[in-house]
């Protein structure tokens, strides 16, 4: 078992940066990928950032090159460094892991709110 819990969300205005903070507890030894997802209003929830246990990336089109995940040298630690915030990045983001065992773990998602 793997518990998450999500920090750092909030509202800011366009063009400005977040950083969101993801505090994973339990079976972190089990831990093969880190991911961020977000959930607009009336949206399905989407995948955004990935970083597996072998330290690769991936990100979708629609934050590459302003967002980027990563992790504490304690892996207990996961990071979403979001820049040049637009309205449409507004959603709950959720932190989630994925185990050995294809388990996947859900943090209670934070609010983002990019309004000027």
């Amino acid at each position: 078992q793997v518990q998450l819990a999500e920090s750092g969300g909030g509202v800011v205005q366009p063009g400005g940066s977040l950083r969101l903070s993801c505090a994973a507890s339990g079976s972190i030894f089990s831990i093969t990928a880190r991911n961020w997802y977000r959930q607009a209003l009336g949206m399905q929830r989407e995948l955004i950032a990935t970083l597996t246990s072998a330290g690769s990336t991936d990100y979708a089109d629609s934050v590459k090159g302003r967002f980027t995940i990563s992790r504490d040298a304690t892996k207990t630690m996961v990071y979403l460094q979001m820049n040049s915030l637009k309205p449409e990045d507004t959603a709950v983001y959720y932190c989630n892991v994925r185990d050995r065992n294809d388990n996947t773990y859900w943090g209670q998602g934070t609010q983002i709110t990019v309004s000027p």
